[in-house]
């Protein structure tokens, strides 16, 4: 089914182009509206057939780079290109960071506008976002960094072995959740480097990274030792952004204004 959800939307989305749009001659007369089948392969690099069993719905091997010539052939929108690598089942080797990056007015007005520590995370753990009740929590460590990456805070900042209680076992286990929030950009570039410097500069993430454990994103309980406030705990919810799905929106709440909340979330 969803293969042949993604040849009919592949299908579709041809029937809007015009020769205009794809800066092709009109040439003939068309009997039926929008791209040829053999236009949009010529143009995306890849045989008539190949994409002809794409549009029939067959079970092809097609790698993330020609559907991301075939998105920008058929002019796909922000939405309508995150549906075609969904259906795909493969990433989009064209992370949308400058996008995000463009939105990060917004991103930090989301953030100031919570009352909890809260900050945004792309798919490579960087934060884009934080609020000041964050930067109190981790003692001013977003603040600090050029451009502050959750995984390299955990496994090189040695501050954060003070901060987090239970260091070991967080660590740990952020190394599994990780591997399985981004499970589909392992490959992007930005993601392969910063898995190779903190192989190389964390024994205790290389450790665990060769144990390819893959655990769920949670909630649950998050102990600070903080060095001015003491000990504090928080409920750790997530959520993904719908105009930017490959953002998360990370909130951390006191454990009586979580168990108020029915919320189904994760992290």
């Amino acid at each position: 089914m969803r293969r042949q959800a993604l040849g009919e939307f592949v299908r579709n989305a041809r029937a809007r182009i015009t020769p205009q749009m794809a800066s092709l001659p009109e040439g003939s007369r068309r009997r039926t509206p929008g791209l040829r089948r053999e236009e949009v392969a010529q143009l995306s690099g890849i045989s008539v057939t190949w994409y002809t069993w794409i549009e029939q719905g067959r079970d092809v091997s097609v790698s993330p780079a020609v559907w991301a010539r075939i998105a920008s052939v058929l002019h796909l929108g922000r939405a309508e290109r995150a549906y075609l690598f969904e259906l795909a089942e493969c990433a989009d080797p064209q992370h949308p960071r400058e996008a995000a990056e463009s939105a990060a007015g917004q991103l930090r007005a989301c953030v100031d506008a919570i009352r909890a520590p809260a900050y945004v995370l792309d798919h490579a753990w960087n934060v884009l976002a934080f609020n000041e009740a964050m930067r109190e929590l981790f003692d001013d460590w977003p603040a600090r960094d050029a451009r502050p990456n959750l995984l390299r805070y955990i496994f090189l900042d040695p501050a954060a072995r003070r901060l987090v209680v239970d260091w070991e076992q967080r660590a740990r286990r952020v190394v599994a959740e990780f591997r399985a929030d981004a499970a589909a950009n392992l490959d992007a570039p930005e993601v392969a480097a910063l898995v190779n410097t903190l192989n190389r500069e964390s024994a205790m993430f290389a450790h665990w990274w060769t144990r390819h454990a893959v655990i769920e994103r949670e909630g649950g309980l998050r102990d600070f030792d903080h060095p001015r406030s003491g000990r504090l705990a928080f409920q750790q919810v997530t959520f993904r952004l719908a105009t930017h799905p490959e953002l998360k929106l990370v909130m951390l709440l006191q454990p009586d204004e979580a168990r108020g909340a029915n919320l189904s979330a994760w992290m």
